[in-house]
Parts: structure tokens; C-alpha cells; sequence
């Protein structure tokens, strides 16, 4: 494979980049909204004279071609300043999500080398970098006071290369670290600028709610900003879906990218966010046709699109727009588009017939390679006769005869859990790291249902009987939630196939001998807790009937937390954030905080009615009484 560094645009992908385009928009359109967080507005000359100076001041400390810059923010609008300067300034940014444990996030920086790390004073202090490799950033994204900040004017031009590494994600890796995936200029630029893509202009409004380092965030960021349209941030770091369905409201968002789990949980619901909405991309997993369906019954205005594609092929290969006939089965992943090929291909690498199953391997604007990984990059990145350079995804996929893709699962072990891609070997890895444990499997049960668990399937050391909360709290202390098991068994041994291998089919049957488990006794329910016991027994679809219950330990996750708390909100009248719910993870720990909460409602009195918000969707300048700059 040719080197990141000397890596050559591939005929016929984009020769320009992103801060090229937006410095196209400040210059054409410099008074229209660009970005809002609700507290900060940026217009496009506002944005790209920020960027600039900050990319002047990383300049200064050394950033350049081929330096990985560390962005570490609370989502807000200094985060789309932050990535701007890094390229303007010629670097790659490593984004890094807030929420996941330290040493993960050190890990990261490690791997890509990164010298300088931009962020949140807070944040950039929890992970204990020496000065001269953090930037502090005010709220509209500059130097932070005390900052070393350039002195000189900042570089006209952006020095990013469309060739060279735009920005690195990290994947579920199977060796027990995750894998970095460098994506180049010209592939984010081919994807947000595709005419058969998804296409946005000026009015048109995007919503930022994707977590940091999860590449659904590259169309959600430079798909508005590439084209002229306006990105609206949803500020909450884990937004319940009532913060969601307000930010579209508020903001006027015309368009959403929304995993596929989440997709599911909202349509489920009827969320009266599609009501406001005129495009909604879900992508991460397979799309499930009867909630597909009924969003387009209930709304049928909506334009949905199914996505498809790896970080690998930059965020999305194939797209389908879903119509109401499509819901009779399983619903296609579409066609290439955006400079992107796609071959299905049979186990000896030649083409199979229209219908019939083979693997699916996609060309284009591909990633240009694992970060630090040579061997795997030469493994999955293949040139194959024709189409060239190729990447062997590891899906198993059909192809119908006008050319449409219909996906049928993986070929391997790896799974998809909530629109996370999770390799089994990564969690297995720090599991067997464990005193506790002498072997360990990870899979999936109920795969492809909204309850699919993560399952972890462990034989204990000698003499030990392991609890698996103790187990879970000290796999959360090393991995980002999604990685953590929310459902566990203990067994005397992993089954194993006829050729010695574990069976994970059965164990994700349910199937092998089990270990005996204790069950906890009843205890006595306060009235605050009896209801967040009933709200959690309904998301959970199993009684609860402990104080002491932990709502991950049950086999809760983050999507069922967003329910449990609306319908908290509609039992009480509370308003409990998702991050105190995902902080104090147990009945007898949220009835506090209601309480607490009742009580200072009560002593504070009736609030005066607030005043409606307006966004309009079609306003494309910053209003003069939107939040102060």
C-alpha cells in the first residue's frame, strides 16, 4: 500500500478540501449562519476568521503537514472551529469522545503520536497532559488566556493537502487496542459534496448530535458547511430524546443523521421530531422495515435514506431512498455513490451472479489505511484486477439486477450493537486481564432486535465466583461504555464446537451449562423509587424491584436510559439529565435526585411562562437577537 504521507489522489476523487470550501462560503456568503450551539453564532466569516487565528497559534506551536492534532471538547461550536484550524494549519485531528475512560483516550493519543491536544480546560485536566501539549479553548473556540498564541497573520490559504490524512478514527480493534482508520481530505470532500449523495443548501439546517469519534459526524459537520446550509449543535452531551426533538424545534433543522438503534427508539415512539424534519439518514446497522414504514405512514412529507458503509470507505458507501414498497421486506442498502464502487464478489474473488450472495468489497474514496497497522492494512486493502484498490468490508451482500445492494450480515465474528461496531476480541482481551476470569467469549444475543445485548460469557478463575458487576465496573474503567457487556453468564466452561472451537451460535443461543446464580431477596420500595422502578421495569421488560438494582448491571444501555428519563419526566415532572441518570445508576441513587429535585421546585415556586423560541428553516443569516458572539 502507498504510505499515508506520500499518498496520491486517485483519479477521478475530489482535488480540493473542506476548509477550501468553507472558506468559498465566507467569501460568497460572509453574513449567513454557519453554526449555533444556542449560546454561541458564528456566521461564515466569523467561523473561518476563527479558525484562522487559532490555526495561527497552532502554527506556532508546531503543527503542520502530518501532525496529529488531539480535539477534546464538549459539543458545541468551538468544536467545528477547532477541526478547521487543525487542517487549515495542514495537521489531522484525532477526535476524542469526552465520555469515554481516560486511559482509553491516552491509549489514542498514543497511537497517533499526537503531539498537541486542543480542549476544555476541565477535560484537557482529567487526562493529565503537561502544558506545552494542551491548548485551552474559549467558548468560541480561540486560545484560552495564558495561551501561547500567534503573533503573525494567519496563513491565507489552508495548507491541507487533498491527498494527505483529513482526520483518524478509532474502531473495535480484535488484538484488545482499538484500530485508528486515517480517512483523507479528498474522501470527506467527495462524500459531503456528492450531487447523488445527500445534498444540502443554503437554508437548510443540519443537526450536530453524533458523539465525537463516531464517523456519522463527518456528514453531520462538513455536509452543511461544504454547501453553504447551516449546522445546529445539540450542546448536551448525552441529549434525552426530549432534548433532541427541542433541538430540532428550536434550531429549525431540516435534516438529521441518526443511528440506526436510535432511528428504531424514536420511530417506535412516534417522536414528533420527524414532524419538523424534511431528511433523516440512518445508518450504523439494519434497518428495520416495520419502523421504516411507519414513519413513512405517519409521515410521509419525510425523505428517508438509508445508509450504508464503513469507517473504512468514509462513513457511507451506499445510500437508498427508502419508499413505502421497500417496508414489504428487508430494506436495501442502495447503490454506490459519491466516486464510491461496490463488487460482490465469491470467495475466489470473481463477481457472483445478480442474487446470489458474496462479499461485499467497495473502491472509491477509501480510508488510507490503519494507523500504524501495515499488515492489516495490506490484509483489507487489496488491488484487485480492474477496479483497483479495494476494501474487503467482511459483509455478506446481493445484488439485485438494476444494481441495487441488499445487505445479509458478516462473514466474521465481528457485530454491530446500538450502530457501534464491536470487535468480540477487544472486550474478550481485557476480560481475560482479568484475575477474575479464566476464559472469556463476548457475543451477541437477540442480534438484529432493538433488545440485542452484548452478552459476556466468562469461566471464573479457580476458587473465585466473580460478580458480574464487579466485573462490569472494571471493564467500564478501561472501555467506552458501548464495549461494556450489559448482559452476563457464568459458566463452568465454554461450549465448543466438533473442531475444538468455541461455539459462540450456541452461546448466543443462551445455550451451555450455566453456572448457579443466587437471586437477591425482595426489599421495600420508597414512592420515589417505586416509580423509577416501574419506568426502568418498562424500558427494561423485566420487574425491578430493588433499591439497589443498577440499571446497567440489568441490562440497561444509554438508548433505554433516554426512555426511562422522558417518561420520569411525564410521571413527575422532572427534568433529570441524562448524564445525572448515567452517573447515579441505581433506583435508590435517581429517587435522590428526583427528590432533590422536587424540593428545590417546590421552595422556588411557579417559573413565569417562557418566551416561544423561533428558528425559522429557511433563515440563513444570524439574527441579530440570537445569542451574543
Amino acid at each position: 500500500m502507498t504510505s499515508p504521507a506520500t499518498a496520491t489522489t486517485p483519479a477521478g476523487t475530489a482535488t480540493t478540501t473542506v476548509p477550501a470550501l468553507v472558506a468559498r462560503q465566507a467569501a460568497e456568503r460572509p453574513d449567513a449562519l454557519a453554526v449555533t450551539d444556542g449560546t454561541t453564532v458564528l456566521t461564515y466569516r466569523e467561523l473561518l476568521d476563527h479558525a484562522r487565528s487559532l490555526a495561527a497559534a497552532l502554527t506556532a506551536r508546531g503543527v503542520g503537514p502530518g501532525t496529529a492534532v488531539g480535539v477534546l471538547c464538549a459539543r458545541a461550536s468551538r468544536v467545528v472551529v477547532a477541526h478547521l484550524a487543525v487542517w487549515w494549519a495542514g495537521g489531522h485531528v484525532v477526535p476524542l469522545d469526552p465520555t469515554h475512560p481516560a486511559p482509553r483516550l491516552t491509549a489514542m493519543l498514543d497511537d497517533a503520536g499526537v503531539r498537541l491536544t486542543l480542549g476544555d480546560k476541565a477535560l484537557l485536566a482529567e487526562l493529565g497532559l503537561p502544558e506545552e501539549r494542551a491548548l485551552v479553548l474559549t467558548e468560541n473556540g480561540l486560545p484560552g488566556s495564558g495561551s501561547a498564541a500567534a503573533d503573525g497573520t494567519p496563513a491565507p490559504v489552508p495548507a491541507a493537502d487533498p491527498a494527505a490524512a483529513a482526520v483518524v478514527y478509532f474502531t473495535s480493534g480484535s488484538t484488545g487496542r482499538p484500530k485508528g482508520v486515517l480517512v483523507p481530505h479528498h474522501a470527506v470532500t467527495a462524500l459531503v459534496t456528492a450531487p447523488d449523495g445527500i445534498v444540502l443548501r443554503p437554508g437548510d439546517r443540519m443537526l450536530l448530535r453524533t458523539s465525537a469519534g463516531f464517523d456519522l459526524v463527518t456528514l453531520e459537520l462538513w455536509g452543511p458547511l461544504a454547501n453553504g446550509a447551516a449546522l445546529a449543535v445539540s450542546p448536551a452531551e448525552r441529549p434525552t430524546a426530549e432534548d433532541l426533538a427541542r433541538d430540532v424545534e428550536r434550531f429549525g433543522v431540516t435534516h438529521a443523521v441518526l443511528a440506526t438503534a436510535l432511528f428504531h427508539q424514536l420511530a417506535a415512539r412516534r417522536s414528533r421530531i420527524f414532524g419538523v424534519l424534511r431528511t433523516v439518514v440512518v445508518g450504523g446497522e439494519a434497518l428495520a422495515a416495520e419502523h421504516a414504514a411507519a414513519v413513512l405512514r405517519t409521515f410521509p412529507w419525510l425523505e428517508l435514506v438509508n445508509g450504508y458503509g464503513p469507517t473504512e470507505a468514509t462513513t457511507f458507501a451506499t445510500l437508498h431512498r427508502v419508499r413505502p414498497a421497500d417496508c414489504a421486506g428487508p430494506v436495501p442498502i442502495g447503490r454506490p455513490f459519491g466516486g464510491t464502487g461496490a463488487a460482490v464478489l465469491d470467495e475466489d474473488g470473481r463477481p457472483v451472479p445478480d442474487g446470489a450472495r458474496g462479499e461485499l468489497w467497495l473502491t472509491g474514496r477509501l480510508a488510507l489505511g490503519y494507523l500504524g497497522r501495515p499488515e492489516l492494512t495490506a490484509e483489507r486493502f487489496v488491488e484487485l484486477p480492474g477496479p483497483g484498490r479495494a476494501y474487503r468490508t467482511g459483509d455478506r451482500a446481493s445484488r439485485r439486477p438494476d444494481g441495487t445492494l441488499e445487505f445479509h450480515g458478516r462473514l466474521d465474528d465481528q457485530v454491530k450493537v446500538r450502530g457501534f461496531r464491536i470487535e468480540p476480541g477487544e472486550v474478550e482481551h481485557v476480560l481475560r486481564s482479568l484475575p477474575e476470569v479464566a476464559e472469556a467469549a463476548v457475543v451477541v444475543r437477540r442480534a438484529g432486535r432493538e433488545d440485542a445485548a452484548l452478552t459476556a460469557c466468562v469461566v471464573p478463575a479457580e476458587g473465585v465466583r466473580p460478580a458480574p458487576e464487579s466485573l462490569r465496573r472494571q471493564l467500564a474503567e478501561r472501555l467506552p461504555a458501548h464495549l461494556v457487556p450489559t448482559a452476563w453468564t457464568v459458566l463452568e466452561a465454554l461450549p465448543l464446537t466438533g473442531s475444538g472451537k468455541v461455539d459462540r451460535r450456541a452461546l448466543a443461543a443462551g445455550d451451555g451449562p450455566a453456572a448457579d446464580a443466587v437471586p437477591a431477596g425482595p426489599a421495600v420500595l420508597g414512592p420515589i423509587e417505586q416509580v423509577v422502578a416501574a419506568a426502568w421495569s418498562r424500558a427494561l421488560e423485566r420487574e425491578v424491584t430493588r433499591p439497589d438494582a443498577e440499571f446497567f448491571a440489568e441490562g440497561g444501555h444509554s438508548l433505554l436510559a433516554m426512555w426511562v428519563v422522558d417518561d420520569l419526566r411525564e410521571d413527575l415532572g422532572v427534568e433529570l439529565p441524562l448524564g445525572d441518570f448515567l452517573s447515579r445508576p441505581t433506583v435508590a441513587g435517581q429517587a435522590a435526585l428526583i427528590e432533590r429535585a422536587l424540593l428545590a421546585a417546590e421552595s422556588a415556586g411557579p417559573e413565569p411562562a417562557p418566551a416561544a423560541a423561533t428558528a425559522p428553516a429557511a433563515a440563513d443569516t444570524a439574527h441579530p437577537q440570537e445569542p451574543t458572539r
